[in-house]
């Protein structure tokens, strides 16, 4: 489980976050070299002390670059459009979970087994030392691994997000819309995510 002061991906446990990590770090190298060589060329200009009478205009250098940055461009922009495609695809899923938000709990419903459950954040009154405060609930949902499953979810007075980090899930739940996303579970587990996106109070 990430903490408030980690600056990483939390553990994957789905093909998809495994997917937006590699691609994390493939931009995150595009980037620090990008950064090495600009700083090298501005350090370069600062403490060159010899000038080049013909640097005002230059077609070859014009050219190179306005061409270089479009291909390091391609590099991010085709691995991103695969990576949103993996995210979207709908595949036929073996289990359906409705998910609908209220304010301050969340309803969710096992479409193929007719279960259908509220889970409330577990007051600090009644919070175990082993629990987690602002994180655990009373009523777990309970996803079964290896499992192709679909989640549709839904609001039913504001706009809620609803998000596993672990799986890579961040959706809007909007009332009158029904989002969709389908995801399979890796690994068994026990996987927490904020209740409500932004907690407000104490």
């Amino acid at each position: 489980m990430i903490t408030w002061k980690d600056i990483i991906f939390p553990n994957a446990n789905s093909p998809v976050i495994e997917q937006i990590i590699f691609f994390h770090d493939h931009s995150i190298i595009i980037l620090v070299i990008i950064t090495i060589l600009i700083t090298y060329i501005i350090l370069n200009a600062v403490e060159n002390k010899f000038t080049n009478r013909f640097l005002l205009e230059g077609q070859d250098i014009e050219t190179i670059w306005t061409i270089l940055p479009a291909i390091i461009l391609l590099f991010i922009a085709l691995p991103s459009l695969r990576l949103l495609y993996l995210i979207e695809e709908s595949f036929e899923p073996s289990l359906r979970i409705k998910v609908i938000g209220h304010q301050w709990y969340w309803s969710y419903e096992y479409a193929d087994f007719n279960i259908s459950f509220d889970s409330f954040l577990i007051p600090e009154t009644e919070i175990k030392i082993s629990s987690f405060r602002l994180l655990d609930v009373d009523n777990r949902l309970v996803i079964p691994f290896n499992v192709n499953t679909r989640f549709l979810v839904t609001a039913a007075d504001v706009i809620h997000a609803w998000t596993i980090p672990a799986l890579g899930i961040k959706v809007d739940a909007v009332p009158g819309r029904l989002n969709q996303l389908t995801r399979i579970s890796s690994r068994p587990g026990v996987f927490f995510w904020p209740m409500f996106w932004n907690l407000w109070g104490k």
